[in-house]
């Protein structure tokens, strides 16, 4: 037996020691790899953004490395992300599959879908119903300032001490999505929203930590029983209870008269009826689920670090907050218009996207041979547009490397947009969610900073900015103090 054991043991080594994986014929450079595991001991399974900086200083900003034994070509700087996402969008339209998250998927939805009539034919959809149901409108501020009124509650018990906001802006930004998609919202305590907020954050929290990176790297595990296991359980009982919640919606509808974006989904069903369309209820589950993560990881996130700045750098507040004032004077509520008149409040939110990089990556697969920066990419690599790379490049920026508003203001203190701001990555995939998050931040935002004033806790020690990596980026767990302004 330990002959055996030895045997195999000395057959590994030679396997490390005398085969190497061989790139394609010029492909873009990377760090060497070992069989098996890639360049996975290479870097930091909890946040690879460090090391895809170092690479890309050795390697250039346009490079490779291994997950396993597939390659992944990785866009660093402004110039090869635009490049790709922009100028050649047509040929990075895919999704990199046979991976944890679209395991998960199973090819249903729209956010990890590859290229395809499912997607095309989906996206189309969504951005049409969503523009038709208030994307952009009024009808869309109505929905967000009547959930601004459930934040203002919920802090007003919190006034005159602490509060931990890890789960407020989640509540609500899943609200403002029911809103749209359902037509109908939860109280804070209620459980399902509070089932839905937990699957969601531990399955991101698992799919972009160790054991996420290593069911995309070592297949060889995926059918053991370790932690990723239970991304697969929580995204069976989400897929059910959204199930539940459209069996008791289509009760009340009334076919031909949508309340909602459900309703919308379910005429064109009945619209199309069997005519082998990628249109079908199993599909509207799954579309439901995805919409949902993109209205809420990322607005509710951008949240928490817009809060977390506005705390540890008080004149920032203060100055939103004299800006606020003289602006909407005695306005019952703010208007999303109102934000072209709130030069520096604009600042301070976009601001907190850049230097919150909620978004730090876009996964990205070739849906056709293609070239970059002279390199030939074959059709069906995996591609990684390092966004945090370009919203904090130099060159790009006043600030790149602190917190600071003025990267989006010009000489006279108006409002400027650099074309390095890609919160929400960029071209044919970027997120769907791009126009309510825009608007629930500004309402959001200012409608809290106009009647409360935030601050840090004396007794909380020095504020920790390091961030908890994964698809979208969130700051760590952190307390925050809570008192009315005078009026």
């Amino acid at each position: 037996m330990l002959g055996s054991l030895a045997v195999v043991w000395l057959f590994i080594c030679l396997l490390f020691l005398f085969i190497r994986t061989q790139r394609p014929k010029n492909f873009p450079p990377g760090p060497q790899p070992v069989p098996i595991f890639g360049n996975l001991f290479q870097i930091n399974i909890n946040n690879p953004l460090k090391d895809f900086e170092r690479f890309a200083e050795c390697y250039g900003k346009v490079y490779s490395v291994y997950f396993g034994t597939k390659p992944a070509v990785i866009l660093t700087g402004l110039r090869a992300v635009k490049e790709a996402l922009l100028t050649n969008s047509g040929d990075y339209l895919g999704r990199p599959q046979n991976i944890l998250v679209s395991d998960v998927s199973e090819g249903k939805g729209i956010i990890l879908v590859d290229y395809g009539p499912l997607w095309k034919e989906h996206r189309r959809f969504a951005l049409m119903t969503l523009k038709n149901f208030g994307m952009g409108k009024q009808s869309m501020e109505d929905r967000i300032l009547g959930e601004t009124e459930h934040l203002i509650a919920r802090l007003e018990k919190s006034a005159g001490g602490y509060m931990n906001p890890e789960t407020l802006f989640h509540d609500a930004a899943s609200n403002i999505i029911y809103l749209v998609l359902f037509g109908l919202r939860y109280d804070y305590e209620d459980n399902i929203l509070k089932e839905y907020v937990r699957c969601f954050t531990e399955n991101t929290r698992i799919t972009n930590g160790g054991w996420g990176l290593i069911y995309d790297t070592i297949p060889m595990v995926r059918s053991l029983p370790l932690p990723f296991k239970k991304v697969f359980e929580n995204g069976k009982t989400v897929r059910k209870m959204t199930g539940d919640m459209i069996r008791t919606h289509k009760a009340s509808r009334v076919p031909g008269e949508p309340r909602d974006f459900v309703d919308c989904y379910l005429d064109e069903l009945d619209k199309r009826g069997n005519d082998g369309s990628p249109f079908d209820e199993d599909q509207l589950v799954r579309y439901i689920v995805d919409l949902h993560i993109a209205g809420l990881d990322t607005t509710s996130n951008t949240l928490l670090s817009a809060f977390l700045y506005l705390t540890t750098h008080p004149d920032t507040q203060e100055k939103c907050q004299k800006e606020i004032d003289e602006v909407l004077g005695d306005k019952a509520h703010v208007s999303f218009e109102d934000r072209v008149n709130m030069p520096y409040t604009q600042a301070v939110i976009h601001e907190c996207q850049r230097f919150g990089i909620t978004v730090p990556t876009a996964f990205h697969c070739t849906n056709r041979d293609t070239q970059l920066k002279g390199y030939r990419i074959p059709k069906g690599t995996f591609v990684i547009a390092n966004l945090s790379s370009v919203l904090k490049e130099e060159g790009q920026w006043k600030f790149p490397h602190e917190f600071n508003p003025a990267n989006f203001l010009n000489a006279q203190g108006q409002f400027e947009k650099p074309e390095a701001f890609l919160p929400f990555s960029a071209g044919p995939r970027a997120c769907l969610g791009e126009g309510l998050a825009r608007m629930e931040l500004f309402l959001i935002l200012v409608t809290l900073l106009r009647r409360f004033q935030f601050f840090w806790p004396e007794d909380a020690g020095e504020p920790d900015f390091t961030p908890v990596f994964g698809v979208t980026i969130r700051p760590r767990p952190y307390r925050m103090g809570v008192r009315l302004r005078q009026k």
